[in-house]
């Protein structure tokens, strides 16, 4: 699978400051890459349908975190998946009478488009599900032989074979999002786990390898029999085909942390026999829009793709997102995107003039509030503070470099684009 082109990022004077991050493990705050090599994870859409602002959100976040890195001289690799085969994909191609592979082919193009218009930097590994099954079959069959991981007889017109991972099996298992066992059993159910299954050990054993049914598509595994990969585990086999484990950072949206953080740590620890699997995991708030939060189940999408139809800039869409903490949770308004559209022409204007005031503490202000846990409304705030001195009743400053500075900051640490086409 192709990835989208890799935006301009302008080189930055000196050296940044590699971020620290909230873990969700701990708690706590903590270096967000332990040498000169960055590793992260992010885990890609389920392409069923358009890129939203939950997505988009979230995917900021951590293109902020690959900006950091690299600014302060790290080697980073980044990997992301797409989940191209699992129930909602074929569930919405059965809906609409459309080709499972055709939906899915069209949503990532149109997601990785999204990805381009907002300035978003590219994984350096971006692998879909259906390439991965072999490492899959290799991950699942070694847990198998572990013991880890068995086989389900079929129920009713079901076939016999499924394979579950037994969370027993990992005396870690619960250390990623810290619930209780009533509150795993109702996020299970409600986020594509199957806790009334019949036969599992545990109500709480996640699904490996479903084995082929009648009408789905599957693939060779082996001795596993035809069939296709379970959610949680697909994530794995690629992280630790690229990544190896300990890896640094596991990202992705707030919802994720259980159960498919949490699964998928489990399957890490007894693939792997060491932990962590991942040293942080960094979550990104939800976002909301008329009062719940923005879900393809509920419908109630803001998509990325129908704000830039609607001629809206993509640097003001990504200034309205980076209004807010990534670990907020926080509701889409029209507001936002006024805002956002506002600060952008005066960030515009700001850098058009020919000089300004000293740009040196800009610099140094957004690449310390981006290593404070990737705060962007502070490093936002310390921009605004130079376009107002800039554009102010005062005048601007005198120093020639300081607009060509400024815009370059906000492009290279923010991946907002002043000058040029928007």
């Amino acid at each position: 699978m192709t990835a989208w082109p890799v935006p301009p990022v302008p080189t930055l004077p000196g050296v940044g400051l590699a971020a620290m991050l909230h873990d969700t493990a701990t708690g706590t705050l903590r270096p967000s890459a332990a040498g000169p090599d960055a590793r992260l994870y992010v885990c890609g859409i389920t392409p069923y349908d358009a890129t939203h602002m939950g997505h988009a959100a979230t995917y900021l976040a951590f293109d902020l975190l690959v900006r950091t890195w690299r600014d302060a001289g790290l080697t980073v690799r980044y990997v992301q998946n797409v989940t191209d085969v699992d129930d909602p994909l074929l569930e919405r191609a059965v809906a609409t009478g459309e080709d499972w592979r055709e939906l899915a082919r069209r949503e990532t193009a149109l997601y990785a488009e999204d990805m381009a218009a907002l300035g978003v930097v590219p994984p350096d590994v971006y692998l879909g599900a259906v390439e991965t099954i072999p490492w899959v079959v290799d991950a699942v069959t070694r847990l198998i032989d572990q013991g880890a991981a068995y086989r389900v007889a079929g129920q009713g017109a079901g076939p016999d074979g499924d394979v579950y991972f037994d969370v027993s099996a990992d005396p870690h298992f619960g250390s990623v999002a810290h619930l209780d066992r009533e509150q795993m059993l109702a996020l299970f159910g409600e986020r594509g786990g199957d806790p009334d299954r019949p036969g599992k050990r545990d109500p709480l054993d996640p699904l490996l390898w479903r084995v082929a049914r009648d009408g789905e598509p599957y693939w060779d595994g082996g001795p596993l029999g035809h069939g296709r990969p379970g959610w949680h585990i697909e994530c794995v086999a690629i992280a630790l085909h690229h990544l190896g484990s300990p890896f640094d950072v596991q990202g992705g949206g707030s919802d994720l942390a259980f159960p498919h953080h949490e699964m998928g740590a489990s399957h890490g620890h007894v693939l792997t026999g060491r932990t962590p699997y991942a040293r942080t995991y960094a979550h990104a708030g939800m976002v909301g829009y008329d009062g719940e939060k923005m879900s393809k189940s509920r419908g109630n999408l803001v998509l990325v793709s129908r704000l830039r139809a609607d001629g809206v800039p993509p640097d003001a869409i990504r200034l309205a997102v980076l209004a807010h903490h990534y670990r907020s949770d926080w509701e889409w308004t029209d507001a936002d995107l006024v805002a956002a559209r506002e600060r952008l022409e005066r960030w515009q204007a700001a850098v058009a003039q020919t000089a300004g005031p000293d740009a040196g503490p800009v610099l140094a202000g957004v690449r310390d509030r981006l290593a404070d846990d990737l705060d962007a409304p502070g490093a936002v705030a310390v921009v605004d503070e130079w376009v107002a001195a800039q554009l102010g009743a005062a005048g601007s400053g005198t120093d020639p470099a300081a607009p060509g500075l400024v815009a370059d900051t906000v492009q290279a640490l923010l991946g907002v684009r002043l000058r040029g086409p928007s």
